[in-house]
């Protein structure tokens, strides 16, 4: 699960934060990777890490 996380947290470092990626997004983007993985699970270790939702981390400029 720690490979997961890491793998999460990169992918959301490298988003573009006009358009950050949703948990679904993220998903697909593991899936790509041969991670099959749950939404939910993805929500589960973003919060576990202390990263908000998309909504939150948009940034409007």
């Amino acid at each position: 699960s720690e490979t997961i996380k890491t793998k999460i947290k990169g992918l959301i470092a490298q988003e573009n934060p006009k358009k950050p990626l949703s948990d679904q997004e993220i998903v697909k983007l593991l899936k790509d990777g041969n991670i099959d993985i749950a939404r939910r699970t993805v929500a589960k270790y973003r919060e576990m890490m202390g990263i908000q939702p998309s909504s939150k981390r948009r940034q409007l400029y």
